[in-house]
């Protein structure tokens, strides 16, 4: 399996994310090529998608909001995602893949 490929920058991340929209439950399934796969629960229409992904990687990485945004590919299933506050090995470690 390919290691999670992320950018460290002032004072946080960027990583790539492929997201599967409309699944029974949103969760991280694991890394494809480099991003990193993550089911959500919510459809591809009107940003609803992209909400969710937000509010999952805020729960899941224990930061606010509005410390996570969406860099590019807001209208495509790979987006590129910067986290502020937050290390690599921080990243890795609370989403599971400290094992990778």
């Amino acid at each position: 399996m390919a290691n999670l490929m992320i950018r460290e920058v002032d004072d946080g991340v960027v990583f790539v994310t492929k997201i599967v929209p409309g699944s029974s439950r949103t969760a991280v399934c694991g890394l494809l090529d480099g991003m990193l796969k993550i089911k959500v629960s919510s459809a591809p229409e009107k940003g609803k998608a992209n909400q969710c992904l937000l509010e999952f990687l805020a729960k899941q990485l224990d930061v606010k909001k509005r410390a996570i945004s969406i860099v590019s590919g807001s209208t495509n299933p790979v987006k590129q995602v910067q986290v502020f506050g937050i290390s690599a090995q921080t990243l890795l470690k609370k989403l599971g893949l400290n094992k990778y």
